[in-house]
């Protein structure tokens, strides 16, 4: 029994932190009023160029940083036309995962079932021998440790300091904080590239640890949860956290049962479950937070709004 508890905990755990990574730099793109719909076509972009630079090269820390740059530079695309050309953000970014996901599958015909390198799991001496816990939180990707340590980071960043005020600011009233000497539009950008950035990192983790390899679409709507989960977890890292951890708890169980054999519900059914369950219980936190008057539940005002100094 706690076998299993630890084999579901194990797999919940990788299984979040792409989700996590693509949610976490969603929060910090929309907390400065900017919309970004391109989180499925960044990462997988990210998941191709981690996977191709770690093959050619070997170096698994330069295929890392070479995802992270093509998703900055994706969402530098996109930041270009929905700040500066002021453009529908929504078509903006739609635009931006259709030529993803067009860009990826083009490019990526000729590595497909090809082996590269793979980034492994790495125990935290001391901690990874606690029984129970240990091999299943502990014995995690340096890509696990760093999705938590930012989460806490960000959270504190947006929370208690300076910038994260001026980058609030900005996604509240982006007129007031202009006249209040922020500068918006450079925050804005940051933001958006920074949080594509996080979305290439988290492709990057699909093909260099959770799946080693390149395929097609192998971000499987993992973009799409994770803008939902942004709006739903209102807007706070920890929220977003706690969605990315029921995603990779659902998405675990499917695991479980196909490994012990049970057959409860068919295995369709099992795949869709992870995406429906969680939307479901987002949307019910979010309309009783609604309801509660929670501060934040409704968004940044500025969220989606162009900005002009005339």
């Amino acid at each position: 029994m706690f076998g299993d508890a630890a084999f579901i905990l194990q797999i919940s755990l990788k299984s979040s932190v792409a989700v996590l990574l693509a949610a976490l730099g969603e929060t910090l793109a929309e907390r400065s009023g900017v919309l970004n719909l391109g989180l499925e076509g960044m990462m997988l972009m990210g998941a191709l160029t981690g996977f191709a630079v770690g093959y050619a090269t070997g170096n698994p820390w330069l295929a890392v940083t070479a995802s992270c740059f093509v998703g900055g530079a994706m969402a530098l695309i996109h930041a270009f036309f929905s700040i500066t050309l002021k453009a529908n953000q929504v078509l903006s970014g739609l635009s931006l995962t259709m030529l993803g996901m067009g860009l990826s599958n083009f490019l990526g015909r000729g590595v497909i079932g090809r082996s590269g390198i793979r980034l492994g799991q790495m125990p935290i001496p001391g901690l990874s021998d606690i029984p129970l816990l240990g091999k299943a939180v502990f014995t995690q990707s340096i890509f696990a440790y760093a999705g938590i340590v930012l989460t806490v980071l960000l959270a504190l960043y947006l929370s208690r300091s300076r910038q994260g005020l001026m980058i609030r600011a900005v996604g509240e009233d982006a007129a007031a904080a202009d006249t209040a000497g922020i500068n918006v539009v450079r925050v804005r950008y940051i933001c958006t590239v920074v949080g594509g950035m996080l979305s290439g990192l988290g492709g990057a983790y699909l093909s260099l640890v959770y799946t080693p390899g390149w395929k097609e679409g192998m971000t499987a709507g993992q973009g799409w949860i994770a803008i939902a989960m942004v709006v739903f977890a209102t807007w706070k890292p920890s929220r977003v956290l706690v969605g990315a951890l029921l995603f990779g708890l659902l998405t675990s169980l499917q695991f479980y049962f196909q490994v012990t054999g049970v057959e409860l519900v068919p295995v369709y059914v099992l795949r869709m479950l992870p995406y429906l369950l969680t939307i479901a219980v987002l949307v019910l936190v979010n309309r009783v937070l609604m309801r509660r008057g929670a501060d934040g539940a409704s968004g940044p005002a500025d969220l989606g709004v162009p900005f002009s100094r005339s």
